[in-house]
């Protein structure tokens, strides 16, 4: 048992910590000292390449678009989302970067993006948008931190610091912003996990360009303003599906009050470009004729998240209801069964997710967890081993399939297992377990 798992680890999921380092000092990814901007031309800390920024986004983009309950199935809305921002990314500082734009399934309010030019925005958000300009004034926001190497920006710094956690700032959620404590102990990749921590005067630069952007594109500069107001009137009335896009994009009456400032001024002559509200409505139909569905689980996971589970389960029976066949409600009262002990129930609502959505991974790792509770280890091994193959990388997955082969009483495998998880992960409870099993069965000498 020695490393005849290391080059596949350094494929696939290494930590993220060592991925980083390990990755940035072999020279594939390093640029020493200094950079220019490529928005300000001025010299800048950069300790990443571009090259880099495409690697990491590839890596951690899909385990967040899982966290997220997948892309959306609507292929159609998908296809309008992302001919929409590429259009707008065109007129970006850094075109040539391989842009890509979704929806996700969540039910929270938020957008985001890794530092390759992934841009995702969630149902929730997507429902309360009004016209095709405020969708323009959300994506050319996220592509103006992009283009402006905000995140770069930050992991630069982290390297100097030796404060790199996961190549990304670090966890973006509070206890009340969707999962991220249920996420942890379920062993998943937690909602805005991934995202980093945008400064005021990152969101300042981003809203800039943001404006610059959509302008260049075509679109009328009050979709800025108009998302702005939206947001800023939400975070009154509905404040628990907002928190987390407000942890990472903070908000201010400063930032949208010169966004008012700059749409009269400097894009006076832009006043008259379109809005395009029926073409948004015409794409966006489908998902707002799930919209009372879509509230019912927000209040669900902002009860959830209050431990409140009878109240949750309720809300998300009533969503159920309107949309029995909705992936993320499937998987969201699976949660709340598994919260609740409800192995049995909390694995019947993820089968069903399954068949909903089979080449999204969340579902079977939910089936494994609520295996091993009820210690069908077959079951869950082969729920892991599927998770694994549709999302591979997380190193959770790789310790409950050893825990699952424990279980089976198959020690040689399950010690090759924790064996792989102790080179990704060394610090944490599931660490110090596998490792106390390899000491016990005499595959290491104990330190």
């Amino acid at each position: 048992m020695r490393n005849s798992h290391d080059e596949s680890i350094t494929q696939r999921g290494m930590t993220r910590r060592q991925f980083l380092w390990v990755t940035v000092l072999s020279g594939t990814g390093l640029v020493l000292g200094c950079a220019t901007d490529p928005v300000t031309g001025r010299s800048q800390l950069m300790l990443v390449s571009e090259d880099f920024e495409i690697q990491i986004d590839k890596q951690n983009s899909p385990h967040q678009f899982s966290a997220d309950y997948g892309p959306l199935q609507d292929r159609a809305l998908n296809a309008y989302l992302d001919q929409t921002g590429k259009k707008i990314a065109s007129k970006t500082h850094r075109p040539h970067m391989p842009y890509s734009f979704r929806g996700v399934n969540a039910t929270y309010i938020n957008a985001y993006t890794f530092p390759g030019g992934t841009v995702a925005a969630t149902r929730g958000i997507l429902l309360n948008l009004r016209n095709e300009a405020e969708l323009a004034g959300l994506l050319g926001h996220e592509l103006g931190h992009v283009n402006a190497r905000h995140t770069a920006e930050q992991m630069s710094k982290s390297m100097v610091s030796t404060a790199v956690i996961g190549g990304l700032a670090a966890y973006a959620g509070t206890k009340g912003a969707i999962y991220g404590e249920m996420a942890s102990k379920l062993g998943m990749i937690g909602a805005g996990a991934l995202l980093a921590h945008y400064s005021r005067d990152n969101e300042r630069e981003a809203d800039a360009l943001g404006m610059e952007y959509m302008v260049g594109a075509g679109y009328n500069p009050n979709g800025l303003v108009g998302l702005m107001d939206m947001l800023r009137g939400m975070s009154k009335h509905k404040p628990s599906v907002i928190e987390l896009m407000f942890a990472t994009h903070p908000m201010s009456d400063e930032r949208y009050r010169t966004a008012i400032q700059k749409s009269q001024t400097r894009y006076q002559s832009a006043q008259n470009l379109p809005m395009h509200r029926d073409r948004y409505m015409d794409h966006t139909a489908t998902l707002r004729a799930l919209k009372s569905a879509i509230n019912e689980m927000q209040n669900g996971e902002s009860a959830l998240a209050k431990q409140n589970y009878s109240d949750a389960e309720a809300h998300f029976r009533k969503a159920l209801k309107k949309a029995p066949e909705d992936y993320a409600g499937l998987l969201m009262m699976s949660k709340c069964q598994l919260a609740q002990k409800k192995y049995v129930e909390a694995q019947q609502y993820a089968h069903t997710a399954t068949a909903v959505y089979p080449q999204e991974a969340q579902a079977y790792h939910l089936i494994g967890i609520a295996k091993i509770n009820t210690s069908d280890f077959d079951a869950a091994c082969e729920a892991f081993t599927t998770y694994e193959k549709l999302l591979p990388g997380n190193p959770n997955t790789i310790f409950f399939k050893g825990l699952s082969l424990e279980g089976m009483k198959k020690i040689k495998d399950a010690a090759s297992e924790y064996y792989r998880y102790l080179q990704i992960v060394q610090e944490g409870k599931q660490a110090q377990y596998a490792y106390r099993r390899l000491v016990e069965w005499g595959y290491i000498k104990p330190k």
